[in-house]
């Protein structure tokens, strides 16, 4: 507040001057206020307006005479309530001040923001007798304060890219009102498609679907043509409207302003613009919106376009565009439960190219990746509509088709082996790569896609073997004479859970910014006293079939734990250990105690200790699973995806679970250097970890072509025989004295 003694009250206004001083300092303080930039009014004890300086006068164009006699609330807040005007009166005669922000209406019916701080003159006897009210604009600030922070929630939630940019127009329609806003996206061929106007009746924006951009195509066409923001005051009259003018005549609209929206790489992705209903430009408030709404834009466009990227990472096989075999199991699950209403046969043929190796080994991987895409083509050339074609492996597909009975499929088996045996031309030499095809039958050999996918699995690896009566083999009960083979291995595994057989081997990673020790894997091994190794692959699946798995993954844990201890009590600096948990485990409710007690018991914090899981566990991630997962993070252990990008990943999951760690799959690893897509697929990884903060790590890494591409793209650390096979712990602990750097150079 202001207490003076000298200054008389400010009380009478003179038409031709403005404001009568009655004293020097009246007169100092009236030259002050019209000194300052900031729009300033002052009131009578009756809180109406008295006198307006000029920097409010062009701030929000009222005139001298437009203010006077008037409150500010009835002048600027009009909608302001009887109750909250007394309040505010009550407020200064106590000789209390006021500041809050307010969205106040402008003489021409615009509106912006601004932050009012009025405060109360006092005479010698503290009566309030004035109040001075300056105001600072700070539209700009709200704007983004309030639409950035709803269209950014928005974004982060499952809301489809039309969604956000209607609740981005309908709000920019009630902060502005008077204007009409749209959204078009501009696609690869310079096509427009509206993405949002909720303002616009559904005829005006059909109209605009499908028209090309140009010098002709109205403002927004016209913006996204030349790639600079354009205003149009005069529909009626000017030529950049020529082909579309009608559409927005019938409505009313006399002038828009459009302002093309660009990625980061400069290409003109959408436009967003302003109609107004005469003929104008835009004002001030419209600037500053179209400020932060086209950023705003280009960030929902832009997640989008990432978004889509990582689904088609995700389900989508990069070199063939085909289904990968999570997309594949969801589509087949459909399918199996389509024809258990029809009663119609559904076969799945798992189809692998036989001598593929040496296409790749004599032409190289790109004319491999050649004869994968031509193989793709052919088998797609027979289907049906509701068939399904899918690339699981390197070499090998799936199709699911689906007949009316058993010689419609004969048919397609004829035609697609007589496409399978044809030649292809390979570095200009023909060659041909047959194939082999296991195939099982719904309802005949199983009742759900998984077992089918076994079935034919096996099928098609004793087509392999057969030498007679071709490369197709349906599946019967003879194959499952290899389910022996499995009891059998279960049975030894049992004895070495119990003998000892198993050890841990450990592999170092290695930080890429200077080359020191990142961390150490643990990896479960074991060597049978007449097999000799048994590979993990084997027996760890085996395990999680027979329920082993849970009594190996706390020996690995116990033992990591008890390592990792050992080498600290001998003086080496190990950062932490990594350790492979199944998605099994974590179907086990009290995992993280048991978790904790082994780090307690060996006194080592959660931040000593890393969890790999794969992929594969968002896929049916149970309560129990996913509360599990949460609550490990919970505790400060950090998890990390295995073997990302194998095509079992749940985005949806991945953007919501804590993970702190993705590792590139060495799959993607053995083709950096020859193939494109697994670059560009790495690359993709890189972005997608940077978005979630992530680290990441490339296993497999065998040369020094790999580590400098994965260096180059941005990886954090690498594992792989460049510096290490996996070790056991004695030579570890000679590895750690030996080598703490590497040199990487």
């Amino acid at each position: 507040m202001l207490k003076i003694a000298a200054l008389m009250p400010i009380s009478e206004y003179d038409s031709c001057r403005g404001i009568k001083m009655d004293s020097a300092h009246g007169r100092l303080l009236s030259q002050a206020i019209d000194a300052s930039d900031s729009p300033t009014y002052i009131t009578n004890r009756d809180w109406r307006i008295i006198y307006i300086n000029d920097g409010f006068i062009r701030a929000f164009g009222y005139r001298m005479e437009d203010a006077v006699g008037k409150m500010p609330s009835e002048l600027l807040a009009p909608d302001t309530q009887m109750e909250e005007i007394a309040r505010y009166q009550a407020q200064f005669k106590r000789g209390e001040s006021f500041k809050g922000d307010r969205l106040l209406s402008l003489a021409n019916g615009g509106r912006l923001w601004a932050t009012v701080s009025d405060t109360p003159v006092l005479d010698e006897k503290g009566r309030m007798v004035n109040v001075i009210g300056v105001l600072t604009d700070i539209t700009r600030a709200k704007l983004h304060e309030t639409l950035q922070q709803k269209i950014l929630e928005a974004m982060i939630g499952d809301i489809t890219l039309d969604a956000v940019m209607t609740m981005l127009c309908r709000e920019v329609d009630r902060i502005n009102p008077g204007t009409l806003s749209s959204v078009m996206r501009i696609d690869d061929l310079g096509i427009m498609h509206p993405l949002a106007g909720p303002g616009f009746p559904p005829e005006y924006l059909h109209a605009m679907e499908g028209v090309s951009i140009g010098p002709q195509s109205g403002s927004c066409g016209t913006a996204a043509f030349r790639g600079v923001p354009v205003i149009v005051t005069d529909i009626a009259s000017d030529p950049l409207w020529a082909t579309c003018r009608e559409h927005a005549l019938v409505l009313g609209l006399r002038a828009c302003w459009s302002v093309p929206i660009k990625n980061g790489a400069g290409k003109v992705i959408a436009t967003f613009a302003f109609y107004y209903h005469e003929c104008r430009g835009p004002s001030a408030l419209d600037e500053r919106l179209v400020e932060v709404c086209t950023h705003l834009c280009t960030l929902a466009i832009e997640r989008d376009a990432s978004f889509r990227r990582i689904q088609q990472l995700a389900y989508y096989d990069g070199l063939t565009g085909l289904p990968n075999r999570a997309l594949l199991t969801i589509q087949a699950q459909q399918a199996i439960e389509r024809v258990a209403q029809t009663g119609d046969l559904l076969a799945v043929l798992h189809i692998d190219l036989d001598r593929f190796k040496r296409v790749n080994d004599t032409f190289g991987h790109a004319q491999g990746d050649n004869v994968l895409c031509m193989t793709a083509q052919r088998l797609c050339s027979h289907l049906l509509a509701g068939d399904i074609a899918s690339r699981v492996a390197g070499d090998e597909f799936v199709l699911v088709l689906i007949r009316q009975n058993q010689r419609q499929l004969d048919d397609f088996l004829s035609q697609i082996d007589l496409q399978l045996h044809q030649t292809y031309s390979v570095g200009g030499v023909l060659m041909n790569s047959p194939a082999s095809i296991g195939i099982s039958l719904y309802p005949a050999d199983g009742a759900d896609i998984e077992t089918l996918l076994q079935y034919a699995d096996m099928a098609m690896y004793q087509a392999k073997k057969q030498k007679t009566g071709g490369r197709i083999c349906f599946y019967s009960e003879k194959i499952n004479l290899r389910l022996r083979e499995r009891v059998e291995l279960e049975e030894a595994l049992r004895r070495a859970l119990l003998g000892n057989q198993l050890q841990l081997a450990f592999q170092p990673q290695i930080r890429l910014d200077d080359g020191s020790l990142f961390g150490v894997e643990a990896l479960a091994r074991w060597q049978h006293p007449v097999w000799g190794a048994v590979p993990p692959v084997r027996f760890i699946a085996l395990a999680e079939e027979c329920g082993l798995i849970h009594k190996i993954s706390r020996w690995v844990l116990q033992e990591a734990c008890r390592q990792l201890k050992r080498w600290r009590q001998q003086g080496f600096s190990v950062p932490s250990i990594s350790i492979n948990l199944s998605p099994m485990d974590f179907h086990i409710q009290a995992l993280p105690s048991i978790i904790d007690d082994e780090l307690r018991l060996h006194q080592l914090s959660s931040q000593d200790l890393i969890i790999e899981i794969t992929e594969s566990i968002l896929i049916d991630a149970d309560p129990i699973s996913l509360n599990n997962l949460l609550s490990v993070h919970k505790r400060g252990i950090r998890l990390a995806m295995d073997d990302f990008g194998t095509g079992y990943s749940s985005l949806s999951y991945l953007r919501h679970l804590p993970f702190w760690e993705l590792k590139l799959d060495k799959s993607f690893v053995d083709e950096l250097e020859t193939n494109e897509s697994s670059r560009a697929l790495s690359k993709a990884v890189v972005s997608i970890g940077s978005n979630l903060n992530l680290t990441l790590v490339a296993e497999g890494v065998e040369n020094k072509a790999q580590y400098q591409i994965l260096r180059e793209q941005g990886y954090h650390a690498i594992q792989g025989y460049l510096f290490s096979r996996p070790m056991s712990a004695s030579a570890f602990t000679e590895w750690l004295r030996h080598r703490i750097h590497v040199a990487l150079e």
